[in-house]
């Protein structure tokens, strides 16, 4: 009868964190295996002293590199790979001999750890079992003493051999973080926390729950050891000095998706103290503890604005949210056009961009905005009628693409079919339109239309039209319609002249 392989978590180090049951397997198991680098030492073993007895066969897995150079022909891997081999031998040599093996594992046995490439090569071949142990990452959030996670925040665990931007982009792209595998990779660990924004909140824990436990500032951490983390606490409960003042950040969210909200956006959302937004908009961001969120109607926009820059001039870090980009048809010309007051002055505003409503249509059917193009909006709530007329009449003589926003709305019913005669006046009715709706929402749908066959009772207010110009071509493939407005003009590009749509040659 073969024996039993134990893969025993024993935790980061503490000897009084190893559990009940792996202090037990320990204690039973005829031969007790941990690795170690090429100096002896095994902090694994270390860990587990309490728990041997005497009479058991001790494995020492010695690593035959970790962080040096090595002559083997297949390089480091190569290296690595054939000790593994020999490694899973020396101990299938035990089990195969009835004798069960403790393999003990720093932390927990799946989670960064050597044993896995033991578990790999022989959990098929015998009977195995895993015991879980305390990670380092909840050692090194309990020794910070910061709760790491809450709620709907994402924690990600990274290693910090990670190239350097790739770190940084995900770090921006959480709201909590961990950062194993360090030493000689701290240096770019700490550039990417600081690129990120992350820095001032970063702490550095250094050998986690043993006597030389240290923790400190992750912008003063120096002489970095392997075992070591870097922690990005949850942002719910990360202290922050008071700022001298408040400011007003003018966000967008882009047009529905959350995967098209950027970076530099969720993390102003995160650092907020008050959301400032209309209804819909403000409902499509995640509830933090303890920010404030006023949300009101979508006709108020200088009332909004003002009350951004008050709470702003009260010391709160305010985040306006407009959907797509704010400063397309949306809050941030508002809220600079009221902070030209004088009154509102000493506020600081600053805008980040989000991804525009039109950019999103165009993107599903192609590149229709691909050359010279204007954006116009239909409302005449802002502007007189006879203003929208003049610019449709310019840009359509201009042979330029242009996207329509707020097309039509309940009270508003009559416009589009009013742009489709002006336009009619300059371009022929096979000018492709893209008509886009709900993008990238539940409802989505984006269809291409001839100028002449446009629906002007079909058009509502989620949607937005592209309306092409004389060099517009309209390819059709087996996977749907794509648009594209070429940037040439002349012999490259033939252009029918009854259609004023441009054909392949």
């Amino acid at each position: 009868m073969t024996g039993k392989l134990w893969g025993v978590g024993i935790g980061p180090g503490d000897p009084e964190l190893v559990t009940v049951k792996a202090a037990r397997v320990i204690s039973d198991a005829d031969v007790v295996a941990f690795h170690s680098a090429r100096h002896g030492k095994s902090i694994s073993r270390r860990t587990a002293e309490p728990y041997l007895r005497e009479g058991q066969i001790e494995e020492h897995l010695v690593y035959p590199v970790t962080t040096e150079g090595t002559d083997h022909p297949g390089g480091y891997d190569g290296a690595l790979a054939d000790f593994y081999v020999e490694a899973s031998e020396r101990l299938a040599a035990h089990l195969e001999a009835g004798r069960s093996v403790a393999l003990l594992a720093a932390g927990d046995p799946m989670f960064y750890s050597s044993y896995q490439h033991m578990h790999v090569r022989l959990a098929h071949r015998f009977e195995t079992e895993v015991i879980p142990g305390v990670t380092s990452v909840s050692a090194a959030s309990a020794a910070v003493g910061e709760p790491l996670v809450e709620g709907e925040e994402v924690l990600t665990i990274l290693p910090g051999t990670l190239p350097q931007a790739e770190l940084t982009r995900r770090l921006r792209d959480t709201d909590s973080a961990a950062i194993l595998k360090l030493g000689r990779t701290y240096p770019a660990v700490r550039e990417a926390l600081r690129d990120s924004g992350k820095l001032a909140e970063a702490r550095y824990v250094e050998r986690a729950s043993t006597v030389g436990e240290r923790v400190l500032a992750a912008e003063d951490a120096t002489d970095v050891p392997y075992f070591s983390i870097a922690v990005v606490s949850s942002p719910s409960y990360v202290v922050r000095d008071p700022a001298p003042s408040g400011e007003v950040v003018v966000v967008g969210l882009g047009p529905g998706a959350d995967a098209w909200t950027t970076p530099e956006v969720r993390e102003e959302l995160a650092h907020a103290t008050d959301l400032v937004g209309y209804t819909t908009y403000i409902d499509r961001v995640p509830t933090r503890p303890g920010q404030r969120r006023h949300a009101s109607d979508n006709k108020v926009e200088s009332e909004r604005a003002e009350m951004a820059l008050d709470l702003a001039s009260r010391g709160a870090r305010v985040v306006v949210v407009s959907s797509g980009d704010p400063g397309v048809f949306a809050m941030a010309s508002a809220v600079l056009e009221v902070a030209a007051q004088e009154r509102w002055r000493s506020v600081p505003v600053r805008v980040c961009p989000g991804v525009t409503a039109a950019n999103a249509v165009a993107s599903r059917v192609g590149a229709p905005l691909g050359h010279d193009y204007a954006v116009i909006s239909l409302s005449d709530r802002l502007k007189p009628w006879d203003v929208v007329e003049r610019r449709i009449h310019a840009v359509a003589a201009a042979d330029m693409a242009f996207a329509v926003y707020n097309p039509a709305s309940r009270t508003r019913t009559w416009q589009v079919e009013a742009l489709k005669t002006m336009v009619l006046e300059h371009r022929g009715p096979d000018t492709p339109v893209v008509i886009g709706r709900d993008v990238s929402g539940p409802e989505e749908s984006v269809t291409v239309v001839r100028l002449g066959d446009l629906d002007a009772s079909s058009i509502d207010m989620r949607c937005l039209l592209i309306v092409g110009a004389s060099t517009t071509t309209v390819d059709h493939t087996p996977d749907g319609p794509r648009v594209f407005t070429s940037r040439r003009y002349g012999s490259d590009l033939t252009v029918t002249s009854t259609a004023g749509v441009a054909s392949r040659p």
